[in-house]
């Protein structure tokens, strides 16, 4: 109990607080988001990719050793927890493996189980492939305990519960099809027989089963390789385990060539949201992936539509924050694109760079809540010097800031008095002024 106890103490001592639009997380490769709403926040349980090398894992391949915890009460600021599980620390799993592969999280009687896939050490007692195991705590973000031995029974990947109304949990998880099975109270244990899900696709992997009921309605939702990659699909039923009746997609295959995706998802303050992957600090090696998440929403007849991937992402940003105009909602035609603020560290993120005058950047959701702010600020560079100006309500809408930037090679602070001081949310609209080359990393208020 005592290296549980000093465990639990690192974990506190290591928790930061990181801000994101999309990706979520600024600071480390993340993929295959778990999401789940406990108490007044949103917890998110991904896998942690990281980059195989000679000696710790297979290169050119998926690598992860650990897991991290996620929690956010805004969706806009989300506190890293630090490592909950690793592959040293789990008794049935290989050390070595660095297999860590996609989790879950539920929470049943004040305990949370954390669900996870990986490679076991002892291939005679267990097979070959995946098992599946159980690490229990007393709070979302840890300390987790792992269980001696995986779930009796399971072969395979990506685990997930669900809980019915009835109090009946259910272990789902996959290995080319998708299967099911109920979970016996002590929530460790299956308590049927495994059952295939039928009526899906019967061509193309299927994998990453997420079921959630909502108007009782049952949806298993699944990544399928219909055409060359991924993509996120959804069948229904009136009983989770089926039969289920495949409905349509929820995202479509990503435009930049990334081969997997894999998502969650919740309602939380009566809004329903997808997270889900991309790779986008990884765009040339798809292995290394970033999670985000955005809105989603209901038909009328309960079918989902469609989710439009966005760089703007979830959640309200505050204005006296640095504010990433590169995760934005629209982007003038011409005169304006995203590049890395350092191509050799892609966890700097992103810069906009504007080069024609009246070129403009739309970011959405900034909560002036805060009376005292007097100045509009940015980290930018022009080596012929440049102005911007900065409104809400539209491109011709109220001028609240204009900004000159003086003659700079580097990335230089620059600050200018509010012309105006909105309240509430607005939508911001950054526009340049003149067609010199202007390059800004961000943007706020104080």
């Amino acid at each position: 109990m005592l290296k549980y106890t000093m465990l639990f103490l690192v974990l506190v001592i290591s928790s930061y607080s990181v801000s994101a639009q999309n990706p979520l997380i600024n600071n480390q490769f993340t993929a295959d988001p778990s999401a789940r709403v406990f108490g007044n926040r949103v917890y998110v349980y991904p896998s942690h990719d990281i980059i195989a090398t000679e000696g710790k894992g297979r290169i050119g391949w998926f690598a992860m050793e650990d897991y991290h915890v996620f929690s956010s009460a805004n969706l806009s600021d989300w506190t890293d927890h630090g490592a909950i599980v690793s592959q040293q620390r789990v008794p049935w799993v290989k050390p070595d493996g660095y297999s860590m592969w996609a989790p879950d999280c539920i929470e049943r009687n004040g305990k949370y189980y954390f669900y996870f896939p990986s490679t076991p050490k002892d291939t005679v007692a267990y097979g070959k492939g995946f098992a599946i195991g159980v690490a229990v705590a007393d709070q979302p973000e840890g300390p987790f305990v792992p269980q001696k031995l995986p779930i009796r029974g399971v072969k395979g990947i990506d685990p997930n519960v669900f809980i019915d109304k009835d109090g009946q949990a259910y272990l789902y998880w996959s290995a080319g099809n998708i299967y099911a099975a109920k979970l016996k109270p002590n929530m460790i244990e299956l308590a049927s027989e495994v059952v295939t899900l039928g009526n899906l696709p019967d061509k193309g992997l299927k994998e990453g089963p997420y079921v959630f009921e909502r108007n009782g309605i049952y949806y298993l939702t699944y990544p399928h390789v219909a055409n060359k990659i991924e993509r996120l699909e959804y069948a229904i039923s009136n009983n989770p385990l089926g039969p289920f009746k495949v409905k349509g997609v929820i995202m479509d295959e990503s435009e930049t060539g990334c081969w997997t995706n894999h998502h969650s998802i919740i309602e939380f303050k009566q809004q329903w949201y997808l997270f889900y992957h991309h790779n986008d600090y990884s765009p040339k090696f798809d292995k290394a992936r970033a999670i985000r998440a955005d809105s989603l929403s209901f038909e009328a007849d309960g079918t989902i539509k469609k989710v439009v991937p966005t760089l703007r992402g979830i959640g309200i940003t505050d204005a006296n924050s640095n504010i990433q105009i590169d995760r934005y909602s629209k982007i003038s035609p011409s005169g304006a694109i995203i590049d890395w603020v350092d191509s050799t560290n892609t966890f700097k993120g992103w810069k906009t760079v504007f080069n024609k005058s009246n070129a403009w950047i739309q970011y959405n959701t900034v909560n002036f809540h805060n009376k005292q702010l007097k100045y509009a600020k940015l980290l930018a560079k022009a080596p012929a010097g440049a102005l911007i100006q900065i409104r809400t309500g539209g491109l011709g809408g109220t001028l609240i800031a204009e900004l000159r930037i003086p003659n700079s090679k580097e990335f230089t602070a620059i600050k200018s008095p509010m012309l105006k001081l909105p309240s509430g949310i607005h939508h911001l609209f950054v526009m340049s002024k003149d067609n010199r080359h202007l390059e800004i990393d961000w943007l706020g208020f104080e």
